[in-house]
């Protein structure tokens, strides 16, 4: 009787580590199909990649601070040339 029970217990555990190793196999392949599926779908919306928002996002604030650099340097100039009008 012990035999027959290891025997049972034996090919009841192969059977668990089979069906752990498909369930796990069928969860992978699920994965790449929703990641599939989502990159197509962001490619088709024409979702801008991260790194490119923040490379545009770097040449943005770029470009506000040289413009603020230039306003406060137009101002600077207007009140000299105001100035040397009125002297």
């Amino acid at each position: 009787m012990t035999q027959t029970t290891n025997r049972f217990l034996d090919e009841f555990a192969k059977l668990m580590t089979d069906a752990a190793g498909a369930a796990d196999g069928l969860r992978k392949e699920a994965e790449q199909v929703f990641r599939s599926q989502g990159e197509r779908f962001l490619r088709e919306m024409d979702v801008v990649r991260r790194e490119e928002f923040e490379a545009v996002k770097a040449m943005a604030e770029k470009a506000r601070a040289e413009n603020e650099r230039l306003e406060a340097r137009i101002a600077e100039l207007e009140q000299q040339l105001a100035q040397s009008r009125t002297a």
